[in-house]
């Protein structure tokens, strides 16, 4: 890891790399990076990954995982369903009570398959029954782009029009954070005629944490349903989503759930909807009731809980690399995580605040509880020169990542980075904003 001496450009001289390293030496969670693969650069010199939010790093243990897999395949063939050392009929039932653990669930709540948006369209099929009064939904405005594209093409099966049946709710003019109360204004005025109310748990490009108990609550009182898109919340913040009664949630699991690129996704149903036969669905065979799967009959009765939403049998490599990284969570423990990553993100944005009062804009809420790890950054020069800096940080060993048209997200993941890694990429953030 490459030190810059910054210390002499920081105001307060607390703020320097042998803080950063007495933080270091005190932290509990301190070894959990070591079982991790770092990035190294073309020079054999290690860099510092600040880019979880996107895609997490490879836990070392997911080789065994995978290669244990790959050698009951080999060993077993077909057999491996039923005689893998994980029997592979059944893998994804592994996954249920780490990942419920996780997002404030029941196992039965909870199941890995798919991916995020497959997942939100299968969800949106049963919990989006627009009528000829109740037929719009409403998401905020910068929704990752995915998520738009997936409610429009929702709203047009239904044969609805976004102009009029998509509601977006946007910061004010001159801010950055959506307010909670704006989010509840437009619920209780729209009431009547919300059919579906989808929110983040971490909005993408500002890292915004949204208060979601209210306006989950208010959305169920004007009788819409109401769904979360947890992908860059999920590993990262504290969810309840069993006691915040949502209707359903889906993530992806690349991103802080270390799970690799293209990792299985996951899904949550709240159990009041476990025994409901009134939902429609698009059925596929993974979701029919286990007793009765291997009849091969034709008539589709779910599985009670989340499960009943599978289609298909789950993909086994694509799963073993979440069972190695929950392993992880599990041993390192979600809340310990959560307070390391208010302590860390808290020490960069001191940094920046610092080193760079004039330079650099933190678009992030700066309350705690109004955020994850990532810290979205805009740099007070024109987007053309802001996009160089960021380049030239990415060459002086910095990963982080850029989202037109300015903004610069750079996310400490408590796992497996350090206050060290936190100074250094603020150090050197400074010298590539310098002329």
């Amino acid at each position: 890891m490459r030190h810059g001496d910054g210390s002499a450009h920081l105001k307060h001289p607390e703020l320097n790399a042998a803080a950063a390293l007495a933080l270091d030496r005190r932290d509990p969670l301190a070894g959990f990076a070591a079982e991790f693969h770092h990035p190294f650069d073309a020079d054999g010199r290690k860099m510092v990954y600040l880019s979880g939010h996107s895609l997490g790093l490879q836990p070392r243990s997911t080789r065994a995982h995978l290669e244990r897999e790959l050698a009951d395949w080999a060993r077993l063939g077909v057999l491996g369903h039923h005689q893998a050392k994980h029997p592979w009929i059944g893998y994804h039932e592994m996954l249920a009570e780490p990942l419920a653990e996780l997002v404030g669930a029941r196992a039965a709540e909870v199941v890995a398959m798919n991916s995020l948006t497959v997942n939100l369209h299968l969800m949106m099929v049963s919990f989006f029954k627009p009528s000829a009064r109740r037929n719009r939904v409403l998401i905020e405005k910068s929704a990752f782009p995915s998520d738009r594209y997936a409610v429009v093409s929702q709203l047009e099966f239904h044969g609805l029009d976004a102009a009029r049946h998509l509601l977006e709710v946007e910061p004010r003019p001159g801010e950055r954070a959506l307010r909670t109360d704006d989010v509840l204004s437009i619920i209780e005025r729209e009431g009547a005629h919300l059919a579906m109310v989808l929110l983040p748990g971490v909005q993408y490009l500002t890292g915004q944490s949204l208060d979601l108990a209210p306006l989950i609550a208010a959305a169920r009182r004007v009788g819409a349903n109401v769904g979360l898109d947890l992908a860059h919340a999920v590993g990262n913040t504290l969810l309840e989503l069993h006691d915040w009664n949502a209707d359903f949630a889906v993530w992806c699991s690349y991103k802080y759930l270390n799970a690799g690129p293209g990792a299985i996704g996951g899904c949550f149903v709240h159990e009041r909807h476990a025994h409901r036969s009134d939902l429609p669905r698009f059925a596929g065979w993974w979701g029919q009731r286990k007793s009765t799967r291997f009849d091969m009959g034709p008539e589709f009765t779910a599985i009670e809980g989340a499960e009943g939403w599978q289609i298909s049998n789950p993909p086994i490599l694509s799963a073993a690399p979440l069972l190695a990284s929950l392993d992880i969570f599990e041993r390192a423990g979600i809340r310990r995580l959560r307070e390391k990553s208010i302590l860390l993100t808290g020490f960069m944005q001191q940094l920046i605040e610092g080193l760079l009062p004039e330079q650099v804009e933190i678009i992030t809420p700066g309350a705690s509880e109004e955020r994850g790890c990532q810290l979205s950054l805009r740099i007070a020069k024109p987007a053309h020169e802001a996009k160089r800096c960021h380049d030239r940080l990415t060459a002086a060993g910095v990963i982080g990542d850029w989202r037109e048209p300015d903004i610069l997200r750079l996310a400490p993941a408590p796992l497996y980075n350090s206050y060290g890694d936190v100074f250094t990429a603020v150090d050197l953030l400074s010298r590539a904003i310098r002329p």
